[in-house]
């Protein structure tokens, strides 16, 4: 591991650089993507893990504000432990980069516990982006893999509320952190009846906020 700077106590504050730690099995890749995240003012790498046992270890000393973890580690599979290592340094927001595009694993490693799900073929562009997102706490889905995961919804959910099916499309995409322009390329829909399908599911759920109809979607099951 690659340690560089003390222990943040105060991952809130606005002052201190975001830290993260990069756990991936490939020397290689840690190498570039330290390279593309310390390239971004405020970013600090302050630490690197090749397996599930050192990713813990790393956690534990640093308490970053961000692990960003691939999906396959020796010493155990790192998405069967996303809640674990959630449990262990709860102020830390996991962003999963993966080179799988499987809806069903990005459903699932959300519903661990992890906050970002970004494809590594995409990461130049993404991962930036979906890190400090976490740090808001706000979540962050590949757009095509989020279009392909509220397609993919389970034939047998119930409808909350008398959500509609394209009102529970719409609510999942926004959950996923995507902008009201987002949803509607991604459902061939205009700005305007995006808007109007939100203002719906905001008046039958009662929750307002991004963050209440984020924690709506969380409860029902809808991610």
């Amino acid at each position: 591991m690659a340690l560089s700077c003390t222990p943040v106590d105060d991952p809130g504050s606005s002052s201190l650089p975001i830290t993260i730690v990069i756990a991936d099995d490939h020397r290689v890749v840690r190498a570039g993507l330290r390279l593309l995240l310390e390239a971004e003012a405020g970013f600090q790498v302050v630490a690197e893990a090749g397996d599930v046992p050192s990713t813990e270890s790393a956690l534990a000393t640093w308490h970053p504000h961000v692990l960003v973890l691939d999906l396959n580690l020796p010493g155990g599979s790192s998405l069967s432990e996303i809640a674990r290592l959630r449990d262990g340094t709860p102020q830390t927001q996991i962003v999963v980069l993966t080179m799988h595009d499987d809806p069903a694993l990005a459903r699932e490693a959300l519903r661990a516990g992890a906050i970002a799900y970004v494809l590594k073929e995409a990461a130049g562009t993404e991962l930036v982006q979906a890190v400090r997102l976490a740090v808001q706490g706000r979540t962050y889905l590949n757009p095509e893999l989020g279009a392909r995961l509220a397609a993919q919804a389970p034939s047998d959910l119930a409808h909350p509320d008398d959500l509609s099916a394209r009102e529970l499309e719409v609510l999942r995409l926004i959950a996923l952190g995507h902008t009201n322009g987002e949803v509607a390329a991604s459902l061939y829909l205009s700005v305007r009846t995006v808007e109007s399908h939100r203002a719906h599911i905001q008046q039958k759920t009662q929750r307002m906020s991004r963050a209440e109809l984020v924690a709506y979607a969380r409860e029902h099951g809808l991610l």
